[in-house]
C-alpha cells in the first residue's frame, strides 16, 4: 500500500475528498518526521512506536575488492509494533 493508496481508504471511509484525504496522509508523515529530527519517540497507540536510533561509525569492507571502509555514523528511523498488532500478524 502507498500514500495514494492509504488516502483512497481514508475516502472510503469518510466523506472527504482525495485531495485532503492525501493532504492528512502526507501532514501525518510529516509530522513524525518532525518529532524524529528533534529526537522524539512517537508513540500510537494500538500502533506502534517510532523511534530514532543511532548508528555508531563502523569498519566495514567493500564487497567488490575487500578494501576496508569506514561507514559513518547515522540516526534511523525504528519502528517497534504494538502487541496488538504483533497478535494480529500472527493470528
Amino acid at each position: 500500500m502507498n500514500n495514494t493508496e492509504l488516502a483512497e481508504t481514508l475516502v472510503a471511509g469518510h466523506a472527504i475528498s482525495k485531495a485532503d484525504a492525501r493532504k492528512v496522509v502526507d501532514d501525518l508523515f510529516a509530522a513524525i518526521v518532525a518529532a524524529a529530527q528533534k529526537g522524539d519517540e512517537v508513540s500510537l497507540s494500538g500502533f506502534g512506536k517510532f523511534k530514532v536510533k543511532d548508528s555508531p561509525a563502523r569498519e566495514g569492507r567493500n564487497p567488490a575488492n575487500g578494501e576496508t571502509i569506514q561507514i559513518a555514523a547515522s540516526r534511523k528511523l525504528a519502528f517497534v509494533p504494538a502487541k496488538a498488532v504483533k497478535d494480529a500478524l500472527n493470528a
